[in-house]
């Protein structure tokens, strides 16, 4: 997608300085700053600090950081270690530990000597894929899109509510829950966006940030805002991206989702989640009980950063000082309360046999591994 109308993706490889460029997205939306990841440390820092964001962006981040020690040390000593290291950064997101085991995978069938440019070429693949993924996510999302479209009248919008951001900056390029936006504006569609700000790191703003660079009308809200709207006919579907989803159609996303979809559902509104395929997890069943919660910072919580009056960006606390803060930064939405699964290869319940529909080579590698 495009800032200040020139093209970018989250994250580049620059042959010249022979490294990878991120977007730092600590920054956003109020300072656009690129780093360059040069050590497996930077890899670390890049995921833990949440420079870098997003399951598929972690993912294809870890990929780059694969490939960096193959170029370092190829031997299956270092790819063991270099696996360890990268896997424990983030405990969530799946695509985190499926790019690593792809990329490991890959790499020790190979000689020694052939790895270092099979990994760098690998880290590619697995970003282009990324994008087409989320292209073709949001080529089936506008389907959806462009049937509650016809039943409005002229000129009146199709409501969306989204909650954090799933947006281009979260992936590689054009985002998950956001590419059916994108492409419905883009066909001429009107759209109105509700962003939910999505305390505690406000990631709403980088949504925000982005459908406006886009000139895609949306308004920002507060987290506690989704729910009136429903109530009042102002919500026509939800749509939310996901960083691990069962095999069976359980959605674990940022904290909050889970209440907007108990709304939903007692609104009737379609409750939709964009889902890539590399964040099915296939070895797990009851999302509630199997997947790991990551607790982030508690000052995430007391703390607020955001622009300063004097034009300088900076933390404020919000919380009485001692009062300790929780940060749970991910909940699980059940099956049941989810509409539909909005996938590369098409729209599915949020089901075992959904999911295994669209996707049966690989329930069928997941239930012979």
């Amino acid at each position: 997608m495009k800032v200040n109308g020139t093209h970018y993706r989250s994250l580049w490889w620059d042959d010249d300085r022979q490294a990878l460029q991120i977007i730092d997205q600590r920054w956003l939306p109020h300072d656009f700053r690129v780093q360059q990841v040069d050590t497996m440390q930077d890899f670390a820092d890049a995921i833990v600090e949440m420079r870098v964001r997003g399951a598929p962006l972690i993912g294809a981040t870890a990929a780059y950081g694969m490939a960096l020690a193959a170029r370092l040390d190829p031997s299956d000593a270092h790819l063991d270690e270099s696996f360890a290291f990268l896997d424990k950064t983030r405990p969530t997101a799946i695509n985190l530990r499926w790019a690593l085991t792809r990329c490991r995978a890959h790499l020790k069938a190979l000689p020694v000597d052939e790895r270092a440019a099979a990994a760098l070429k690998l880290a590619h693949e697995i970003s282009d894929e990324d994008v087409e993924i989320n292209r073709n996510i949001g080529r089936n999302g506008l389907e959806i899109i462009r049937g509650i479209a016809a039943g409005k009248k002229d000129g009146e919008p199709v409501r969306i509510l989204t909650h954090c951001n799933a947006g281009w900056i979260a992936t590689v390029d054009w985002g998950t829950a956001t590419s059916p936006m994108y492409q419905a504006h883009d066909a001429g569609i009107p759209i109105h966006v509700w962003v939910d700000e999505t305390r505690p790191r406000n990631q709403g703003a980088l949504t925000s940030w982005e459908l406006g660079s886009h000139g895609i009308p949306h308004t920002y809200i507060t987290d506690n805002a989704g729910g009136h709207l429903m109530q009042h006919g102002q919500v026509d579907l939800v749509i939310v991206g996901t960083d691990r989803t069962t095999r069976r159609g359980d959605v674990c996303n940022k904290i909050g989702t889970y209440l907007k979809a108990l709304a939903a559902k007692a609104n009737n509104v379609p409750f939709y989640v964009a889902l890539p395929s590399p964040t099915i997890d296939w070895a797990v069943d009851n999302g509630v009980a199997e997947i790991p919660i990551e607790e982030r910072l508690e000052r995430e919580v007391t703390h607020i950063q955001g622009l300063k009056e004097d034009g300088t960006i900076g933390q404020v606390q919000v919380t009485p000082v001692g009062t300790p803060g929780g940060n749970p930064a991910f909940d699980v939405t059940p099956n049941h309360l989810v509409t539909g699964l909005i996938t590369e290869r098409g729209v599915c319940a949020a089901s075992a046999e959904g999911l295994a529909g669209l996707f049966p080579d690989l329930s069928k590698l997941a239930e012979s591994a």
